[in-house]
């Protein structure tokens, strides 16, 4: 995550945000053209995201959901499955940071507390790529036996399918960024993937939604808390898996740890043909 010093007129913001603007030394920390975010260094720390009316709320909502949600996490990946590293090294986490304030007036401010740590792109977690890609699929067993009991938002598949259908009339397909052992030789071939297989895709399963490296919090390779939670719910879990194996294709610029990414989850929990829907799904954007 980089941070660049900024300075702001503290003026334009929320009279309740100001008194913790006051005095604080503040860090643009945007990669978004759409959202800024900018660091408080004040106190432990806080992150304040801006963005046009209403569209932050789910974010909001969401984040409040997992900042509740308790999860038994990994403290180090060892090259073997949550399921295997002994109860002596987990420890039992909430899985966001949590919402200190949303505000809605002529656009979104949402403020939460820093997690602290460093996200999964940063060098010293790169450096290690072997152990990196262990605990990412480690985060993610965690995440996906979450009891998601009272979960906001429960129909995530049924969005993917809906989204896929729109943007396929709107003419969107584009396989550009994906590694060609998931993409399609034409539009009419992964459209008809969706069509003859998409049903099968199940809603039992707690998602992240946009599960990549930038949006896994560790300190010291112990498990954080995840950032970025505006497409989370519930959904079928090779949606995460699929975003999984990409991020790692893409920050790592290799594709060679998908099949080790896919052990450390649990091959028995894996179907790659279901890998292969979600592919076309996601290439209709």
């Amino acid at each position: 995550m980089n941070l660049k010093p900024v300075d702001i007129d503290i003026a334009a913001y929320p009279g309740e945000l100001q008194p913790l603007l006051s005095g604080a030394s503040i860090y643009d920390s945007s990669c978004s053209a759409v959202a800024r975010v900018i660091f408080i260094d004040k106190d432990n720390g806080y992150f304040l995201k801006s963005a046009p009316k209403g569209s932050l709320e789910r974010e909001a909502i969401m984040m409040r959901y997992f900042s509740q949600c308790r999860a038994v996490a990994p403290i180090a990946a060892h090259g073997k499955r949550l399921n295997g590293v002994s109860a002596s090294r987990q420890s039992t986490r909430r899985l966001s940071a949590e919402v200190l304030a949303y505000i809605s007036d002529e656009q979104d401010w949402l403020l939460t507390e820093k997690i602290h740590g460093d996200d999964c792109t940063a060098a010293k977690y790169l450096e290690e790529p072997e152990k990196l890609c262990d605990i990412a699929a480690e985060c993610l067993v965690m995440l996906h036996e979450t009891d998601f009991t009272g979960c906001p938002f429960t129909n995530n598949t049924e969005q993917h399918l809906a989204n896929a259908a729109r943007n396929k009339e709107a003419g969107a397909y584009n396989k550009s960024h994906f590694p060609d052992s998931w993409g399609y030789t034409s539009e009419a071939e992964a459209w008809g993937v969706i069509e003859k297989y998409g049903g099968l895709l199940k809603t039992d399963t707690l998602l992240h939604g946009d599960y990549c490296l930038p949006n896994i919090i560790l300190n010291n390779w112990r498990f954080a808390g995840f950032i970025d939670l505006d497409s989370s719910g519930v959904g079928d879990r090779h949606f995460d898996l699929f975003w999984g194996m990409w991020s790692l294709n893409w920050n790592l610029k290799t594709d060679k740890y998908r099949n080790r990414f896919l052990d450390a989850y649990g091959r028995s929990k894996v179907d790659e043909d279901m890998l292969r829907v979600v592919a076309a799904i996601e290439v209709f954007g």
